[in-house]
């Protein structure tokens, strides 16, 4: 299966030659690993077109949202972390904004309890989409190639048709009756009233035709004009709350990333609006305290708990949009702030959460994508993208082809009631008008001596942990498959349990760890859809890892390619 998955798409141009000191001074090939075979093959095109890594990301990232629709999309927001072959490094915020009528009890009934049904499903459940702008930005100032030739996949799948799979399936059976209550979304998602059939093939002109209309007008295509009128008229039209004002001002952001050192390897990842990379640089600023690779399983696996379990108690605590709040990430993320945290866990015991001063106090479901590009120049691209939870709020404006997401569920809505993945929060992701609700989504780069890694995944709050265990396999010497194929386990502070994947410990170390003051919840479904890929200087070589618990779903390919 794992061979299936990663496939190597090879044309007639001669590979790169290696540097003097036998390690490559350019990647030798260029790789794609995403989430949906159709959307890597998008990318491929686009790289052996002469695009660089950014036009592929773009392919990758319009393809998805039409192939994905349980995952992302144009009516959704994503993460952008790029790294050109010169060194600079930006993270391009396109994460979605709270309409400007959005209020801080908005969902509140009148005896202040939250209506979690306004927050996840119909269009007052729908913040302002920034994934076309993303696309746009990036093509724009990163790409090489014009909108319209990287879009150009995209529209071609759209128009012609793209395969119904069993993830789409998968996934519409937790969304299927709220979908067919809403009339455009039941008919381009449930043709005569049934879950289309697999490899069933799925025709969208509207999604086409929104596409070109992005390409040839840009970000005012969407944003301002007659789809900005259409979506506006629709989302009022089913009781939503949007006005022309907040497309028109909607913009992306560009951030510098939050990078880090951990024992010679250098992590560049999310900021805030994305709760990632906080969390992993205080986990990983945790870990340099300790032998780590002297420690017994069991040990490493409960120090690893400890740390997760107070870097998601700061997220609770602190984080949220940049631009509304201020966040100490200076202070959090810093060494001397870890030594801080080191100093409250034992190695022996576990904390009980409610012990850590802080908050009062769902499962996750794989409802967002991620998709990891190199090309032969060492341009980098890590891409997270969502509706939020399956299907988005399962509401489609009429003749647009696109779901709408449910970001405002990802704000907190009350202080201390969790969200749909079980997230609690307090006033730094408070709703307000304009504001970015806070994500887990964490985009990530590994940069070594001999080692450069993309690596990200989708899994509500669990997305985090899955990105901090891949990259410690991958700091382990392991490839790019070992990463997306590691058992995973995940602590998120609230609620207090250490849940596993099938496989993730033997009986003797739940045994261990429950001595310890665990609850352990082992043996949980399978979580996560990583895609990494990975330049190893030294051997020459470009692998990409598809996670394989999708079987036949995601894709991981490389292709040779020569720049003029």
């Amino acid at each position: 299966m794992i061979q299936r998955a990663i496939v190597a798409l090879l044309l007639l141009f001669p590979l790169a030659a290696p540097a003097a000191d036998g390690a490559a001074s350019r990647p030798p090939q260029a790789a794609i690993a995403s989430a949906n075979a159709q959307a890597t093959d998008a990318g491929l095109e686009i790289l052996a077109a002469g695009g660089n890594a950014f036009d592929a990301a773009v392919a990758v990232s319009a393809t998805l949202g039409l192939v994905e629709p349980e995952s992302s999309g144009l009516g959704g927001g994503g993460f952008f972390l790029l790294k050109r072959a010169d060194g600079s490094e930006v993270f391009v915020d396109a994460r979605e904004r709270a309409p400007l009528a959005a209020t801080r009890d908005m969902y509140l009934d009148a005896q202040g309890n939250p209506n979690r049904d306004q927050t996840v499903n119909g269009p007052l459940a729908a913040a302002i989409p920034g994934l076309p702008a993303g696309l746009v930005h990036v093509a724009a100032k990163y790409g090489r190639l014009p909108l319209s030739k990287s879009l150009a996949p995209a529209i071609r799948l759209a128009e012609r048709g793209w395969l119904f799979g069993d993830k789409n399936i998968t996934m519409m059976g937790w969304r299927r009756d709220i979908l067919s209550k809403n009339a455009a979304a039941a008919k381009l998602f449930l043709p005569g009233g049934k879950v289309p059939a697999k490899g069933q093939r799925m025709r969208n002109p509207d999604y086409a035709r929104v596409l070109r209309r992005l390409a040839a007008e840009g970000h005012d295509g969407f944003y301002r004009g007659p789809l900005a009128k259409q979506l506006v008229d629709g989302v009022r039209d089913g009781g939503g709350n949007w006005v022309l004002k907040d497309l028109a001002q909607y913009a992306v952001v560009e951030r510098a990333p939050i990078s880090f050192d951990y024992r010679g390897w250098r992590i560049v990842t999310a900021p805030p609006p994305s709760s990632g990379g906080a969390a992993l640089a205080q986990i990983f600023h945790v870990l340099s305290g300790y032998d780590v690779a002297g420690m017994s399983r069991v040990g490493r696996v409960h120090l690893l708990t400890e740390a997760m379990r107070r870097a998601y108690r700061d997220r609770a605590i602190y984080l949220g949009d940049p631009d509304h709040v201020n966040i100490p990430v200076d202070l959090i993320t810093s060494p001397a702030y870890a030594a801080g945290l080191r100093a409250s866990i034992h190695l022996q015991k576990a904390t009980p959460s409610d012990l850590l001063p802080g908050i009062n106090a769902e499962p996750e479901r794989p409802d967002t994508t991620h998709f990891s590009i190199i090309d032969t120049e060492g341009n980098l691209a890590a891409v997270t993208q969502t509706v939020n939870l399956p299907y988005g709020n399962a509401f489609v404006v009429p003749g647009t082809g696109f779901l709408l997401n449910n970001e405002m569920d990802d704000f907190s809505v009350k202080p201390g009631v969790p969200n749909a993945f079980g997230l609690v929060g307090e006033d730094a992701n408070a709703i307000a008008p304009g504001k970015r609700p806070l994500s887990s989504m964490t985009p990530t780069l590994l940069l070594g001596a001999d080692r450069t890694a993309v690596i990200g995944t989708p899994g509500g709050s669990r997305i985090i942990t899955m990105v901090l265990l891949g990259l410690l396999e991958l700091m382990d010497g392991k490839g790019a498959q070992d990463a997306a194929n590691l058992p995973r386990f995940h602590h998120q502070y609230l609620p207090d349990v250490l849940s596993a994947e099938p496989g993730a410990f033997t009986e003797e170390e739940i045994a261990q760890l429950q001595a310890r003051g665990h609850t352990v919840a082992p043996g949980e479904r399978p979580w996560g859809n990583m895609q990494v890929v990975l330049w190893d200087r030294k051997a020459s070589t470009v692998e990409a890892g598809t996670d394989p618990r999708w079987k036949g779903v995601g894709k991981g390919g490389a292709v040779n390619q020569v720049f003029q």
